[in-house]
């Protein structure tokens, strides 16, 4: 530095109207502030890498609580269709219980006349002056033979009518053990009945229970994917000023090598005592550019067709019968944002009952239901047609089969109808075959 400060002192002496042409030297971060930023950069790296790890886990645990909803929503599905067949077997069980009560009671109205009929009939067969069998009848007898056949007559007669009294004692017996067996298969309808509802509230409970844990992991991810963007940010600002020091640094020892050679030729002028002024400044580099790095009944066909035919119809949890598009229904939820129970359409076992209805095939509305509504084949050899699940029992999805590695489905709400590639993470290892 002595040697560039004589420099510019001979400058001066010999060129005093340039004193205003010496530029002044560019800034020199020292060593410290290099180290500094470096290491502040370095540890915002670390920042990032750590937040991506936790974005990583907090992603995969939104994905597997995300599929837990869509388990937990069609086990609510199994619930109400299990639901409707108890409260149908119910209302069934009722009625023979109430024709069972009716047949009973008219036994019991039918034994209480024959045996008033037969009352009458003992009481008129003893009454004098009567005409049905009495003293009188044997006493207008002819003959010993004609009183014998009288009173045999008496006789069969009196016991026709006991026998009578019996066949509808039986009768009413019968019916009054079909009543109670009647009123006991009712009893354990609506037995069923009641496990059935409260199996449907602790469904809906559990997707609740579900929908919360899935809404409150998501709202996490968002707050780590906020924090690792914020400090993403913070890197590329610390990126960017520990290369701007080292481009200033760069800059000064560039401007220094210039400064040492205009010494050089300033002493070498002074010695020939020159009258030209010194060598110009050459022209200095720029500084380096900084970029931040980015941040980042038929046959198969008709069954196909009719799912095709609603290629971008959307997705309605709990739409979808034999028919077509229905209005969805409430989840409490995900599904309920989007609002699902006010639009129409399909959700994944739902266009599965309308595509195959068209094949004269009638599925239930639960996609663990048609997991086990046809004829299972090793996943590899799933062919045109066939249906594909995902989740326990193939509870979660379903979706066709197109052959071609794909597939046809209903995904999940916020989403409509569409035609995608197979996808085998969680997938079940069989094919169902209704065709």
């Amino acid at each position: 530095m002595a040697r560039w400060v004589a420099a510019v002192v001979v400058a001066l002496v010999l060129f005093p109207g340039t004193a205003s042409a010496v530029p002044p030297p560019p800034p020199n971060p020292s060593d410290d502030q290099i180290t500094a930023g470096r290491a502040e950069a370095d540890a915002k790296a670390a920042r990032v890498g750590e937040l991506t790890g936790q974005l990583t886990a907090a992603e995969a645990e939104l994905r597997r609580l995300t599929d837990d909803v869509a388990f937990k929503m069609e086990l609510a599905n199994k619930a109400r269709v299990d639901l409707e067949n108890a409260q149908h077997e119910a209302v069934r069980a009722k009625e023979d219980a109430d024709a069972a009560r009716t047949e009973a009671d008219a036994a019991g109205r039918a034994v209480e006349e024959s045996r008033a009929e037969l009352d009458d009939f003992a009481a008129a067969s003893f009454q004098q002056g009567s005409t049905i069998g009495s003293l009188s009848a044997y006493f207008g007898a002819s003959s010993p033979e004609d009183l014998l056949a009288r009173a045999q007559l008496l006789a069969a007669v009196g016991d026709s009518g006991l026998n009578a009294l019996d066949d509808v004692e039986r009768a009413r017996s019968e019916l009054a053990n079909k009543d109670s067996a009647a009123r006991a298969a009712l009893d354990l309808a609506n037995e069923k009945q009641a496990a059935a509802e409260q199996a449907r509230r602790d469904a809906d409970d559990a997707q609740q229970s579900a929908v919360r844990a899935q809404q409150a992991q998501a709202g996490q991810a968002a707050a780590i994917e906020g924090d690792r963007s914020r400090v993403e940010g913070e890197l590329t600002q610390a990126l960017t000023a520990v290369q701007g020091l080292e481009g200033q640094r760069a800059q000064y020892n560039s401007w220094l090598d210039d400064k040492r050679r205009e010494e050089e030729e300033a002493a070498r002028q002074a010695a020939l005592n020159a009258a030209q002024r010194p060598a110009q400044q050459p022209n200095r580099p720029p500084a380096q550019q900084i970029t931040p790095p980015p941040s980042g009944g038929g046959d198969v066909e008709t069954v196909i067709a009719r799912a095709m035919a609603n290629l971008g119809v959307r997705y309605s949890w709990g739409g979808g019968n034999y028919n077509g598009p229905t209005v969805g229904i409430r989840d409490g939820g995900v599904a309920d944002s989007y609002g699902d129970y006010y639009s129409v359409g399909f959700d994944c076992s739902g266009l599965m009952m309308y595509a195959f209805a068209g094949a004269g095939v009638y599925l239930p509305h639960y996609s663990g239901y048609q997991y086990n509504a046809g004829y299972q084949v090793p996943l590899a050899q799933a062919q045109r047609g066939d249906m594909l699940f995902w989740g326990p029992g193939g509870g979660t999805h379903v979706a066709l089969y197109l052959g071609d590695g794909m597939m046809i489905e209903a995904p999940y709400s916020g989403s409509s109808v569409r035609v995608a590639p197979v996808r085998y993470g969680g997938i079940m290892p069989y094919a169902v075959r209704l065709l």
